[in-house]
């Protein structure tokens, strides 16, 4: 089985999570993959397969040399995102893409699913390639199948040329990572390695071990219904309160205003009513001081409100949700230094940036386990123009492969 026909199998399956779940995974239909990729696992010859009651499926390569190496690992998510369906997805190649419009598919009206490098340019960076994309009425699953189909590929490359020498190599694959849960029941003790790499990045290259700390800010509003025609000196209408504290956050500080390593507030949704609104933002920052400093804001704009409409009016609940891993990371640069130099035996240009949200490494190396962020080759993830490259993923799983070799000639 190629690295193509291994990905479009996992396509097949509908893997969505969901942030309203109190369930682990999130989605049962998480665990039919998983149960699916247990047994390929182990048809693939692979040592120590385990999948736990919680939808986390580990697994060992074992080492082919005598020396003593580090153990290292490869983790990629299964689940795919709430924000567009992942169901009966139908994925196409598009053989040597010469540059020009693609036709998606149809509406039952007969317009057409177009993606066009005018509005992708991306696009343009992958002429002359064999592109997977779906029919325009789902996401395509690359974020992150493409990670495992790449982890996976690379160890069945590994057992069949057993001419590169290797240490011991953990692989583990977990759900709902596309809700923030993703790290949260991963066994990292389990895991057993020094240090590890989540194949859950974007186009070829890119390399992340940056990441926004990441809190989320819950604001509610209690306001006085009273009948409009008697309503004054009574009435606290709490939707007008809901926008004058929306209004109090600057306005050039949201996702569409910021880049590179600008952080934001961010709204997610309002519910009000005149009795009671309820806000939800999240607030981003790559600075640890400047995160906390946003924390601290969105407390003194609810101070402020409660000063001039009264105690116990605004009650804002702001929980920490994850840091930026560069503080792990950074005492320990072998670990980028490594991969840096697999991309450049491997003829793949490195593209190190910083990740404008968060990855299932953030947590993990937060728990003892470095784990920066390497490309698995998707583009526009999430949504129904998403789409992969086949030269893309080779070229992942061709850093893989590098990686272990690397890492297998530490005492050669």
């Amino acid at each position: 089985m190629d690295i193509t026909e291994r990905f479009l199998n996992y396509t097949k399956f509908d893997t969505q999570s969901a942030e309203d779940s109190d369930s682990v995974p999130s989605t049962s239909k998480q665990l039919i993959f998983a149960e699916y990729l247990k047994k390929e696992l182990e048809h693939e010859g692979f040592d120590d397969v385990e999948l736990d009651e919680k939808g986390y499926l580990y697994a060992t390569l074992k080492s082919n040399i005598k020396g003593k190496v580090p153990t290292i690992g490869f983790i990629s998510h299964y689940d795919t995102s709430p924000d567009c369906s992942g169901a009966d997805i139908k994925p196409q190649i598009v053989r040597n893409y010469g540059g020009s419009d693609i036709l998606l598919g149809r509406e039952e009206n007969g317009e057409e699913r177009i993606m066009s490098p005018k509005k992708f340019p991306e696009l343009l960076q992958h002429v002359g390639e064999d592109l997977i994309v779906t029919d325009g009425t789902t996401l395509l699953g690359a974020d992150d199948k493409a990670g495992i189909a790449e982890i996976i590929q690379a160890m069945v490359y590994l057992q069949k040329h057993q001419e590169i020498k290797h240490g011991k190599i953990r692989v583990a694959f977990n759900p709902d990572e596309e809700i923030g849960m993703g790290a949260h029941h991963f066994n990292v003790e389990k895991f057993g390695c020094e240090w590890a790499y989540t194949m859950d990045g974007g186009d070829v290259g890119e390399l992340e071990f940056e990441n926004f700390n990441a809190a989320s800010a819950k604001i509610t509003i209690k306001g006085v219904s009273v009948h409009p025609g008697y309503a004054k000196d009574k009435m606290i209408n709490a939707n007008a309160l809901a926008a004058e504290f929306a209004k109090m956050l600057p306005e050039e500080e949201t996702p569409e205003t910021t880049e590179g390593y600008q952080g934001f507030y961010h709204l997610l949704s309002i519910q009000s009513n005149v009795e009671q609104a309820r806000l939800s933002y999240i607030i981003r920052d790559h600075d640890r001081d400047k995160f906390e400093d946003r924390k601290r804001y969105i407390q003194s704009c609810a101070e402020k409100m409660n000063e001039k409409y009264g105690a116990g009016t605004i009650l804002a609940e702001v929980k920490d949700q994850y840091y930026n891993m560069k503080e792990k990371i950074d005492p320990q640069m072998h670990v980028i230094d490594l991969v840096l130099r697999a991309m450049q035996e491997t003829g793949v240009a490195p593209k190190v940036k910083p990740i404008r949200g968060g990855t299932d490494g953030a947590q993990l190396s937060f728990k003892g386990l470095p784990c920066p962020n390497i490309f698995a080759g998707g583009v526009n993830f999430h949504g129904p123009y998403e789409f992969v490259s086949i030269q893309s993923m080779e070229k992942a799983m061709a850093v893989i492969v590098k990686i272990c070799e690397l890492v297998g000639s530490y005492n050669a």
